[in-house]
């Protein structure tokens, strides 16, 4: 008789920094149901993965449902896979860490739910040969990929029904494939559909097996998939179909990999799943690769072809997003320093703010991912700007530096004290790219710059929710939804960086246009103090820009010398915490006129406290001389599962004042207060 093994897997993940209350719905629309279902079914066998932040957060909000899983560990009915401890892309980061992070979660694992790993998720599906030897030497036997990652090396789909080996470095991996189709039917195609597809996919002459891994929110997170999973019983009935199958056993990863033998040898080009071709590419070029799919889907050669139809690979993001290269590489120079200390001083309390650090989710963008979400990027530096400051107090480093930070050929200046640390771009445009406040463990210039997203086109031609053929509900894929009305303007491309104090010139000849931007080149001094001097010359107007930083406090002097004429701006983007929420509030001449998300002016600035109490701090912005402020939100477009949305990213201060030869001097400080 023909039988076919069930490997049934499921991966459950929350950013680290995500809120409470997200993460507390997740485990009431399907954490919990989904654990409580299982465990009424002890004959059904399946694997799951927790993140390691998601997962302590669990055993400490709900140890009752932690306690289920814990007893269907240890009766065999369930299987913990392991991965990175804080969901880290392991490709992106050092070697070293890949090790750290998976022994991490392996050994919270076997401490708090009874069993040490042999298997690991890929966070994203993103496979690189590379992490080969990090996983063996972390004690992984095998993972889980897309079958996809195999139909690139030329196998056939019919030949993806078990395991193969790799290896590299001389270690040996085994890579079960995930099926693709079974991906899509779960949980969306009715139960009774769902098993008899499973069951067609047996064979006479062997058992094969059935590879299916995937993120657990599809069970009650997407869009309509609570009430269809749950309300309406899917689950059970998905469940109750396969025990009484003739021809399907469920089991463990574990349980088929000890008794199977590996299909042979395997070497799998770097990928992650289909969707990431799309997303990991520029607009214009995502654009480009979307017409292909669709010509051949359109053209019916799409399934035969798709494997050779491929987009750009994950580290694309890297490239695509300064400010995702930005927090890479502080983070890369964080885990040098940290792993360059001697060992006593490698406290785990430093690890743990590195692994912080290394989560996947800010660093990218695609109809998942956080680099658009202000708190994901946030979690990110409330890690790294402690630990620097930790690593200074351990082996200090020179106050002032100069070097190519981000890999982008041009130097940056970093100044630093016991308080502050101010980050210059050498670009020509003697902007602030990085201030952190050590006290409140901040980057005020976390901020986003809008760029053209492949997503816009379904904007521009308002696009509507593709139905579902048949039963069953639709995939996120599929949907096209707005959680807020967007126009043309919220689309604008951004042609610089949102940094902070970049200046503008307004020639009083011509009243109706902006100088281009000019160039503030850096000048060169003798001296360790924590200053900043650049100048320029722009027509008539010779410009000289010096910055300080002092305790908690950066002053930006501005001296004019030639012919002194017009208006003189600059543009500063701060990232608080609040965004347009109800915390943050503007305090000006002892009063509220309004908060972070509304538009604020007034032609005679000299002072205004921006006061923040997610923060727990405010930012004091004072001018010499009355200036002219225009203050606004600043909002990118992003997309996610329940549809675009409009998402605040900064505060955009523009200041103004006139130049003429009485008034040659500005003086703008930021001091930053705690409380």
């Amino acid at each position: 008789m023909s039988r076919i093994a069930l490997l049934l897997g499921v991966h459950a993940h929350q950013p680290v920094g995500n809120f409470a209350e997200v993460v507390d719905d997740a485990h009431r629309r399907c954490y919990r149901p989904f654990i409580e279902t299982l465990h009424g079914y002890p004959d059904f066998k399946f694997t799951v993965h927790f993140s390691g932040w998601l997962l302590d957060y669990l055993l400490a909000h709900f140890p009752q449902d932690m306690a289920l899983l814990h007893e269907m560990v240890a009766r065999g009915q369930a299987e913990l896979f392991g991965a990175g401890d804080t969901e880290p892309v392991l490709a992106v980061i050092p070697n070293r860490d890949r090790i750290g992070q998976v022994k991490a979660l392996s050994g919270k694992l076997e401490k708090k739910l009874g069993a040490r790993p042999k298997g690991a998720w890929l966070t994203e599906r993103v496979w690189e040969a590379t992490v080969v030897p990090a996983l063996v030497d972390a004690g992984i036997d095998y993972v889980t990929v897309d079958d996809y990652h195999f139909l690139c090396t030329g196998k056939r789909i019919e030949e993806l029904n078990g395991f193969y080996t790799t290896e590299e470095d001389g270690r040996r991996l085994d890579l079960f494939p995930i099926s693709e189709a079974l991906r899509y039917r779960l949980p969306f195609s009715p139960a009774e559909e769902a098993v008899r597809y499973i069951e067609s996919q047996a064979q006479m002459e062997q058992e094969v097996a059935a590879v299916y891994f995937d993120d657990i929110e599809k069970f009650g997170i997407w869009p309509e998939t609570y009430e269809w999973v749950y309300e309406k019983g899917w689950l059970k009935q998905f469940i109750e179909g396969v025990l009484a199958s003739p021809i399907i056993r469920t089991q463990r990863y574990d349980e088929y990999h000890a008794q199977a033998k590996t299909r042979g040898v395997v070497y799998l080009p770097t990928a992650s799943y289909i969707e990431m071709n799309e997303w990991t590419l520029p607009a214009q070029a995502a654009n480009t690769y979307a017409n292909l799919v669709a010509e051949a889907k359109q053209q019916g050669r799409f399934e035969q072809h798709k494997a050779f139809l491929r987009g750009g690979i994950w580290k694309n993001f890297l490239t695509r997003y300064p400010e995702s290269n930005w927090m890479h590489k502080r983070m890369l120079g964080l885990s040098q320093r940290l792993h360059a200390l001697h060992g006593h001083a490698k406290h785990a309390e430093l690890l743990d703010l590195l692994y912080q650090a290394q989560a996947n989710d800010a660093y990218w963008h695609g109809l998942f991912g956080g680099l658009y979400l202000p708190h994901l990027r946030r979690a990110v530096y409330n890690a790294m700007v402690p630990l620097e400051r930790r690593l200074d107090e351990l082996d200090q480093r020179p106050a002032r530096e100069v070097y190519d930070l981000d890999l982008d050929g041009q130097d940056e200046l970093l100044l630093h004290n016991e308080s502050l640390q101010a980050i210059f771009r050498l670009d020509g445009s003697a902007t602030v790219a990085e201030l952190d406040a050590y006290a409140l463990n901040h980057n005020f210039g976390d901020s986003l710059a809008r760029q053209d997203e492949h997503y816009y086109r379904k904007i521009h031609l308002g696009e509507q929710n593709h139905a579902h053929d048949g039963e069953g509900i639709a995939s996120a894929h599929d949907r096209v939804n707005f959680k807020h009305a967007i126009g043309p303007e919220d689309m604008q491309v951004d042609q610089h960086p949102r940094a902070m104090f970049r200046d503008s010139w307004l020639d009083a000849d011509q009243p109706e246009s902006h100088t281009p931007p000019f160039a503030l080149d850096y000048q060169e001094v003798d001296s360790t103090g924590l200053d900043a001097r650049f100048e320029a010359a722009v027509e008539v107007l010779k410009v000289n820009k010096n910055f300080r930083l002092e305790g908690n406090v950066l002053t930006l002097h501005y001296h004019f010398g030639g012919e002194p004429r017009g208006w003189f701006g600059t543009e500063i983007n701060l990232a608080m915490p609040s965004c347009d929420g109800p915390a943050g509030r503007y305090v000006f001449e002892g009063g509220i006129p309004g908060g972070f998300g509304q538009v604020f002016e007034t032609e005679a600035l000299q002072g205004i406290t921006l006061a923040d109490d997610v923060l727990g701090g405010s930012v004091a912005l004072s001018a010499s001389h009355r200036v002219q402020l225009h203050a606004a939100p600043h909002f990118s477009v992003s997309q996610s599962e329940a549809g675009f949305e409009k998402i605040m990213q900064a505060v955009t201060l523009k200041l103004a004042w006139p130049l003429s030869e009485l008034n040659r001097e500005m003086v703008l400080t930021l001091e930053i207060r705690r409380g």
